[in-house]
């Protein structure tokens, strides 16, 4: 998908809003749904620095369009189920930056979206992994594509990253959103995160610190290759 040179503002969307949608998400889901105007199956994706409400969206979308539209009209692919297990970051150094880029296997996201987004697409169900907060490992096959989807959102931070692997993957996607929320309120909910998954307050501190702002911020350098900007929070 060639991308834009510059943002486009979009509406607002409260996160926290449910399916009867005020006028911004109505016109989210309107524009997302006017993606099913081209025929076969179409691939959306949202990206934005952690904690921004990504998969609130994502989800908010899919409930929408298949609330509106019809069961299994649309799914949901999460890059977080593309995390490296512990034991690969352990190997590869990388456990203090897990999050960052070089933890996920982007090529292997790549080739999971090239699959459902095959023209035609695939006659059977394609099953896509998850990250497990509790067990804080990635988890196969908890999301199912199912053979008559017609709109897949897929979400992660770095759909934008101009990068190898990542600027393949923007180009497998229909379009992509931006997802624009306070550095303030994303770095509370992260912190909330953290400490809710058993991290103490300095260990908390560190990873906000030294791992999730410089992924915030690298994701940030994205935010002009993505067709609009959805501003949350």
């Amino acid at each position: 998908m060639p991308l834009p040179p510059r943002s486009t503002p979009g509406p607002d969307l409260d996160p926290g809003s449910d399916l009867d949608p005020d006028p911004g998400t109505a016109s989210l889901l309107a524009d997302a749904a006017r993606l099913l105007d081209r025929p076969g199956r179409r691939l959306l994706g949202l990206c934005g620095p952690p904690a921004a409400g990504k998969s609130v969206l994502a989800r908010t979308l899919v409930d929408g369009i298949n609330l509106r539209l019809g069961t299994d009209t649309a799914a949901y692919l999460p890059l977080d189920g593309f995390h490296l297990s512990n034991r690969q970051l352990e190997r590869l150094g990388l456990t203090d930056r897990k999050g960052s880029p070089p933890s996920f296997d982007v090529y292997g996201y790549n080739a999971l979206l090239r699959r459902v987004g095959a023209d035609p697409a695939p006659g059977h169900d394609v099953y896509a992994p998850d990250y497990d907060r509790e067990l804080h490992e990635p988890v196969a096959a908890r999301h199912v594509i199912r053979a008559d989807v017609r709109l897949v959102v897929t979400e992660g931070n770095y759909l934008g990253l101009d990068a190898p692997g990542w600027r393949e993957a923007a180009e497998l996607l229909d379009e992509l959103w931006y997802v624009d929320t306070p550095d303030e309120l994303r770095e509370r909910r992260l912190r909330e995160r953290h400490l809710g998954n058993g991290s103490s307050a300095e260990r908390t501190r560190a990873r906000v610190e030294g791992n999730d702002r410089p992924n915030g911020e690298l994701v940030k350098a994205s935010r002009g290759r993505c067709l609009r900007v959805v501003s949350t929070g």
